[in-house]
């Protein structure tokens, strides 16, 4: 097959659309990636990479045309540019695209923002072939959690995008399966929605060169990796530190970079916790192996919005196939999955007190009783989240419009 994948974001941009690209080269399939200059998340264009700089390349097989962007910075009005910019540039270039290529189906990646899928639809109206799009964050909802926005103007204009990429995808992948409370709202789409979840990096699930990373403080290692953002309610987080401070065993480390790490760091100096907290800042993921293995569990945190209690976050995949332990300050399907498999604990979502006491529990707790708990979500991510099955099943979904079992 000729497959047309759309997303702003790509290699070296790290994100599942990467291997859904590179499997199916794998299995003899022809992908054209349309995607902007990356500069996620750090802001800005990553080395090598610019304006009119490496805007057609091939990757592994994958022919990839990088669609100029402004970068986007780290504030708000960059932002809106970043994501306008690559809506319509990328428009312009698949209407031209249209003229002269004709791809046998669309795959998007949609991510935020919701715009990215555009694209993907106005091929899809004018090549008549099918439009499959891989839902990883629901909007507006992302919008309104992440930004505090409440203008009604603005949340129709987006949601005129959603209403769209809905209407038209011949099928809806769906990251957790709560996202169809979200999307049937906007239709009778239950028969085209299939859960295809996320996976592990490879660089963690199978590390074949893993880096060494920094030795952490010696003690009970609670580890936060990710983004260290306004959605994974650092307020409470940091709460729950201040609540550990006379127990100088405990460690929290947080390892990542994001809009929220310089208020982490300005609290962790005012409330004197760097004796009990740790910022390690942003690491490849080639050294998330080693510092996974130095944890004594696992943290995954988000507020308390109606989308995050539809939302699985992607590290819990991660996690799970380290065979770590993991902690959750969470509600909704993540803390489901974690209950389900039976591989860590849960706390309720913005619950310093609980999260605080739960920790200090599980310092005092038998490390073989962790040890199983990791196990549990071992076996539960190779039964449910492995990658060579996830692939396989999106490309009977693609090769035949079929699909198994993951409704």
């Amino acid at each position: 097959m000729k497959v047309l994948f759309i997303s702003q974001y790509f290699y070296p941009e790290n994100f599942r659309g990467n291997d859904v690209v590179f499997e199916l080269i794998k299995h003899g399939h022809d992908v054209h990636v349309i995607c902007g200059t990356p500069n996620y998340p750090s802001g800005s264009f990553y080395k090598g990479y610019g304006w009119f700089r490496k805007s057609s390349e091939s990757l592994r097989g994958a022919r990839v045309t990088r669609l100029p962007i402004i970068p986007r910075k780290k504030n708000s009005f960059f932002l809106v540019l970043n994501y306008l910019s690559y809506l319509i540039n990328a428009s312009i270039y698949v209407l031209f695209l249209s003229i002269f290529k004709k791809y046998d189906c669309v795959f998007v990646q949609q991510l935020s923002p919701v715009t990215m899928s555009f694209p993907g639809v106005l091929y899809k109206r004018i090549k008549k072939v099918p439009l499959y799009t891989w839902v990883l964050d629901l909007w507006p909802e992302s919008l309104i959690a992440a930004g505090n926005i409440n203008n009604k103007l603005i949340i129709r204009f987006f949601a005129y995008f959603v209403k769209l990429e809905y209407k038209y995808s011949d099928r809806i992948l769906i990251s957790s399966k709560s996202f169809k409370k979200s999307i049937i709202k906007y239709g009778d789409y239950s028969n085209k929605t299939i859960f295809f979840p996320q996976w592990a990096e490879d660089e963690i699930a199978f590390p074949s060169s893993t880096k060494k990373a920094p030795v952490l403080p010696s003690g009970f290692r609670i580890v936060f990796a990710g983004a260290v953002g306004e959605s994974q309610d650092f307020e409470h987080i940091m709460e729950a530190c201040k609540l550990t401070k006379n127990k100088p065993n405990i460690k929290w480390i947080i390892i990542g970079d994001g809009r929220k790490f310089e208020w982490v760091s300005n609290f962790v100096k005012k409330n004197k916790l760097e004796d009990t907290v740790t910022l390690t800042g942003r690491y490849p993921i080639e050294f998330m192996p080693s510092f996974f293995s130095q944890a004594d569990i696992m943290l995954v945190t988000l507020k308390d919005t109606e989308i995050f209690r539809l939302t699985a976050p992607a590290k819990i995949q991660a996690y799970m196939s380290m065979g770590k332990p993991i902690l959750t300050m969470l509600n909704g399907e993540g803390r489901d999955i974690i209950e389900e498999a039976n591989c860590g604990y849960s706390v309720s979502a913005e619950s310093p007190d609980e999260l605080s006491k739960m920790v200090i529990d599980l310092s005092n707790t038998n490390k073989e009783v962790l040890r199983i708990k990791g196990l549990n979500g071992l076996e539960y991510y190779r039964k449910n989240f492995e990658k060579n099955e996830c692939i396989n099943n999106l490309i009977s979904i693609l090769e035949h419009n079929d699909f198994h079992g993951y409704e």
